[in-house]
């Protein structure tokens, strides 16, 4: 497979601005890789497919509001600062994105609030784009990450040209997000409500709790034609003992074990036995899935509509199977599914 194989072309209209306006009404395709036929549902239809006894694996990272807008001293230029991961919590160093990063040097200093309130200093050059910043702050640390969090905004993605909105704050979280850490939401999480959690949990549905904190490696293009000679970025993982003994003992029983996006997937395929068990892991994942590729853990999957040529329809495309998976794309297509992370979602038996 290169990177050609996994190119279409995506009218703009269908990347969606705004989410559904219930989580659960979000629109559903269901694609059987047994049969190789496709369904058209709504979400809340989830619950159709599983039984007492199966499995969902979800990604409960909280998304932090990463995004923020500070001024260059002197030239008072506005400076967007996209915290990526915080490197060092005594010294409040943080790896950032900086945009304009022309603009950006080492030495300088960047002030944020009204009242400027914050200040951070450019310490290093990482990359084009990256810097990392010293935050300068009279305060505790607790003090301190509040007024990050104060200051900052929904990360939403950048193909969203509005202004960011109130309900974003909260529809650009999953209703299950826990731990705080991520930069971008785990989209497919998104689309369930607590009104279906709740009947596929009387329904006798288990839930199996992982953490992958979504980093922005995730939506680094892919600009090598061979993908084998692609590298992620790494992204910090967390699996749970518990959680492990839940999806093993569906494994045994052999009951639907489903991942919830494509973080989940590759989280629990970062830490499989030899026999293909999960295996509980804290720690940090670079694995990248593109076809072909055998998977361990899940036997269906749930997922957004992806960027063509992205590393996630890489990896759904392995587990759907890459031809049936363009066929699927393409009647997405023709029938207006909405793409991306406020888009419809798809679900693969």
């Amino acid at each position: 497979m290169k990177l050609s194989n996994f190119d279409f072309d995506l009218p703009k209209e269908l990347l969606a601005e705004y989410p559904s306006e219930h989580r659960d009404e979000a629109r559903l395709m269901v694609l059987h890789r047994d049969t190789q036929k496709i369904e058209h549902k709504l979400f809340r239809d989830l619950i159709d497919y599983f039984d007492e006894g199966d499995v969902m694996m979800l990604n409960n990272t909280k998304v932090f509001p990463a995004r923020m807008y500070g001024n260059k001293e002197k030239t008072g230029a506005r400076i967007e600062v996209f915290l990526l991961r915080e490197l060092n919590a005594e010294n409040r160093l943080w790896d950032v994105l900086v945009d304009p990063a022309r603009k950006i040097r080492i030495g300088n200093k960047l002030f944020f609030g009204d009242d400027d309130s914050l200040v951070a200093e450019v310490i290093d050059n990482t990359t084009s784009r990256g810097r990392t910043l010293r935050f300068l702050f009279d305060g505790s640390y607790e003090e301190f990450r509040q007024k990050l969090i104060d200051l900052g905004e929904t990360p939403l993605p950048k193909y969203i040209k509005r202004e960011v909105e109130p309900q974003d704050e909260e529809r650009y979280q999953t209703i299950f997000a826990k731990h705080e850490g991520a930069v971008a939401a785990p989209t497919a999480g998104l689309h369930f409500s607590k009104h279906l959690m709740k009947r596929l949990e009387i329904k006798g549905v288990d839930f199996a709790e992982t953490t992958l904190h979504v980093g922005l490696g995730t939506f680094n293009p892919v600009e090598v034609e061979d993908l084998s000679k692609h590298k992620m970025d790494s992204e910090q993982i967390i699996i749970p003992q518990t959680s492990a003994d839940i999806v093993n003992k569906a494994i045994e029983e052999k009951r639907r074990v489903c991942a919830v996006g494509t973080t989940v997937m590759r989280t629990v395929e970062s830490s499989v036995s030899s026999s293909k068990q999960l295996n509980a892991y804290e720690g940090w994942t670079n694995k990248f899935i593109f076809p072909p590729y055998d998977f361990s853990i899940a036997n269906c999957m749930v997922t957004n509509f992806h960027t063509p040529k992205s590393t996630l329809l890489m990896m759904v495309s392995a587990f759907a199977g890459h031809d049936f998976m363009m066929e699927a794309y393409h009647e997405a297509i023709k029938e207006k599914y909405k793409f991306y992370s406020y888009g419809d979602a798809m679900l693969i038996l």
